[in-house]
Order: C-alpha cells, then sequence, then structure tokens
C-alpha cells in the first residue's frame, strides 16, 4: 500500500453507502405531512414553485409505516408542534449524519497507521499455507492456532500492543500459527475434506513433530469448526482442544435466516464458476445481512475519535484486517452455505469429513470453549450448542464481541489470560 488513499474500505463501499442512503429514507418516510424531497425533477410539479415534489400523503405506505406516521402526527399534536419544524429537525439529523459517514470513511482511508510488524519464521508451507513459529518458552504443551479461511490471521497478531499470539508467547507458550494464505489454482477446487484431512492434518504433524510432543489445538471461528474435525481424526497427537467463538447450531437462534442464505448460492454461482472462489466483496455482503446498518455507526463514532489516539490506530487496524479479506473456495462456499447454514449439518450429525460424520462426543480431550457474550457474528448460543456434546468441555463466557475476545481492548481478561490458566492446569 504505497498511498493512504489507496486504502480499500469499507467494502463494498457502494452497498454501505446505499444502506445508509436507505436508513435515511426509511426514516423520511415515516414522516407525516408535507415534506419536499431533496431530488429535482426536470418541470415543476404537483404546483411546487421549486421545481421539487412535494410529498403526497396519499402515497401508499406499508401497514408499519402509517402506524408509525400515525403515531408522530398525534406526538407533534399534542406537544403542540408545527409539522415542518419537525421535518426540518430530521432533516438536519440526517445531513450530520451523512457528513459524519463520509467524514469517517475519509479520515480511515487517509489514516497513517500501517502495518510493521516483522513476520515470524516460516517453519512448513505447502501451496499457499504456511506454518508460523511465533517462538515461546516450553511451558507445557504447544499451540497451534487455526484460524477461520475467509479472513487473514492478522487480527490474531493485530498490533504490538495487540497480539494475541505475542503475549501467549510472551507468557512461555510455545505458539504456531497456521496461516491458511489466499487460493491459488490447486486451492480454488478444494473442499472441506481436503483442508481438514488434507492441508490442516498435516500441518498439525509438522507442528507436532517440530514441538516433540502433544499440541494444544486452537480454532478460532470457522477455524474451531476445522480444528474439531481434524481433532477427531488425529487424537493421539493432541493434549486439548479449545474453540474460540466457534457455531455448532447454526439454527440456534433461528432457522429463517440462516436458511435464507442457502437460497442465495444460485444467484452466487455465476461468481462460484467464473472465479472458482466466493470473492471478498462478495462474502462482505452476506456478512452485512447480520447487521446491515453497523458500518455506518461505527463509521461515525471514528469520524469523533483523536485521529492520533491509540482507540483510532486499532480500529485502523481491523477495518485494514476486515477489508483484506480472503476469498473462499467455490466448493467450500457451496458446503457452508449450503450445508452449515441450510441444513444444519454440524448439529444434525451429518457434515463428513472424508466420509465419517464429525461427532464431538468421541472426543475424550480437555476442552475449552470461549463464548463471547456480545458476539453478533456466532450467536452465543450458536457455540454454547458444543458444551453438552464434548464430554470434558470447560466454558469460558468472555465479555466482549467476536473479534474484540481476541484483539480488543480488554482482550487480556476477556480471553488471553483465562485461555492460558486453562492451558496451565491440562495435566502434562
Amino acid at each position: 500500500m504505497t498511498s493512504p488513499w489507496l486504502r480499500r474500505g469499507p467494502r463494498p463501499l457502494l452497498l454501505h453507502l446505499g444502506l445508509a442512503a436507505a436508513r435515511a429514507w426509511a426514516a423520511l418516510g415515516a414522516i407525516p405531512g408535507p415534506l419536499m424531497l431533496n431530488h429535482p425533477t426536470p418541470a415543476r410539479s404537483n404546483g411546487s414553485a421549486t421545481g421539487l415534489p412535494s410529498w403526497n400523503p396519499a402515497l401508499p405506505r406499508s401497514k408499519a409505516g402509517r402506524q408509525e406516521a400515525a403515531r408522530i402526527t398525534a406526538a407533534l399534536a399534542a406537544g403542540g408542534h408545527a409539522p415542518e419544524a419537525f421535518h426540518a429537525a430530521v432533516l438536519r439529523v440526517l445531513r450530520r449524519q451523512d457528513a459524519a459517514l463520509l467524514n469517517g470513511v475519509a479520515g480511515y482511508r487517509r489514516h497513517p497507521q500501517r502495518r510493521e510488524m516483522a513476520e515470524p519464521p516460516v517453519v512448513w508451507a505447502e501451496g499457499g499455507s504456511r506454518l508460523l513459529d511465533y517462538g515461546g518458552g516450553d511451558d507445557g504443551p504447544a499451540v497451534l492456532v487455526v484460524p477461520s479461511l475467509v479472513n487473514r490471521a492478522d487480527v490474531l497478531d493485530l498490533l504490538p500492543e495487540a497480539s494475541c499470539l505475542r503475549y501467549l508467547a510472551a507468557q512461555g507458550a510455545r505458539v504456531l500459527l497456521l496461516d491458511w494464505g489466499t487460493p491459488g489454482e490447486a486451492e480454488r477446487g478444494f473442499s472441506l475434506t481436503d483442508y481438514v484431512a488434507g492441508r490442516l492434518e498435516r500441518a498439525l504433524l509438522a507442528a507436532a513433530d517440530l514441538t516433540g510432543g502433544r499440541l494444544v489445538l486452537v480454532g478460532y471461528c470457522m477455524g474451531g469448526l476445522l480444528a474439531l474435525a481434524v481433532a477427531q481424526r488425529r487424537p493421539k497427537q493432541l493434549a486439548a482442544l479449545a474453540l474460540w467463538a466457534t457455531p455448532w447450531d447454526f439454527w440456534a437462534e433461528e432457522e429463517a435466516a440462516p436458511r435464507a442464505l442457502a437460497t442465495l448460492l444460485p444467484a452466487l454461482e455465476p461468481l462460484l464458476e467464473a472465479t472458482g472462489t466466493l470473492p471478498v466483496d462478495a462474502i462482505q455482503t452476506l456478512f452485512a445481512g447480520l447487521d446491515p446498518f453497523a458500518i455506518g455507526e461505527k463509521y461515525r463514532a471514528f469520524a469523533r475519535l483523536d485521529p492520533t489516539s491509540p482507540r483510532a490506530r486499532r480500529f485502523v487496524a481491523l477495518e485494514d484486517w476486515l477489508n483484506d479479506g480472503v476469498p473462499l473456495a467455490a466448493p467450500v462456499a457451496r458446503e457452508c452455505l449450503a450445508g452449515w447454514y441450510g441444513a444444519n449439518t454440524p448439529m444434525r450429525g451429518a457434515w463428513r469429513i472424508a466420509g465419517e460424520a464429525v461427532t464431538p462426543a468421541r472426543l475424550a480431550l480437555p476442552a475449552f470453549l470461549a463464548i463471547p457474550s456480545r458476539d453478533r457474528i456466532v450467536p452465543p448460543a450458536a457455540a454454547l450448542a458444543l458444551a453438552p456434546l464434548l464430554p470434558r468441555a470447560q466454558v469460558h463466557r468472555a465479555a466482549a464481541g467476536h473479534v474484540g475476545m481476541v484483539a480488543g481492548s480488554t482482550a487480556d481478561a476477556a480471553l488471553w489470560t483465562p485461555f492460558l490458566a486453562w492451558r496451565a492446569s491440562l495435566p502434562i
């Protein structure tokens, strides 16, 4: 990245700007009475002296919109407030919010923060994947961390003052990270079986050989599902299993929304066929559906920060990580959307790797389940579903969000220290 203005994000930008505009129109649509819309027309219409169409209260609205309009009308009348003044106040708020969003995006794009941390040594590689050695001591079993396939592993090594992996190593744990890399020609044809029974299994064996002992295998988010599956295949190489914000019951909170994701597959097929992957912007669009207006609120808040503050620096580092995503191999995208989300295959015992069902009850290993209480990516109930299925599970409730648990300002207390305490309690 040679210039701050080359920074991308929030991705896809047009989607998030469109969502902000839709939010504003939704607010305007609930306002009763005359309202001058801010879109010029070629000629005067509806008797407007300005050439702008005036709001027609007879235009169709949804039932909810009509109810909200009636509520606002009654409230204005009861308070003796002029509708025109209310209209003007709403427009002022919307304009301030739009300006704050644009200022936040511009401030992010020109922020001087750059990733300048030295990369750990590579001790094993295959295709685009690498095993990185963060060093550390020989205090207990070595730790092998498996991140998600759809984001880079950088979130676990975000900043010198916000690096989960460097913290664990500094506290005496030998730490290794599997960096999946970007799908190349070979990986674009990979299924979940290829990743788990192939790439991950070989990385695990290499890590065990390097460290000379059994490992604590850690999986974060989607990486937890992959770690669970490989643990079933290679229990003799493991001392324990840790799953951080790992979903299992994809329908734990509701069935309709996850199943709706599966119905998008036909529309995504042209992209999958053309590129061999589910591209980053498509993945980001799917995630945006979880909380459509969160990005706008986040960037408005960033616009209020002192850009030189540690908080602003951490925000930019996290956004750089989010916006520098990784495409998902097309076969994996189909398995995840149709299987995990559309059919809830893990919870139903129907998710298979190399023909064998992934069955948590078969794992006799000590297990540490870190469940973020404010997780909007993996609802806590989806991750908690694993607790009764793993015979030796210890549940840790982390007072954080999905990303904040591993990289936030309170990550030390939320996850890092409790994880180390659990690891220290393991029988050697």
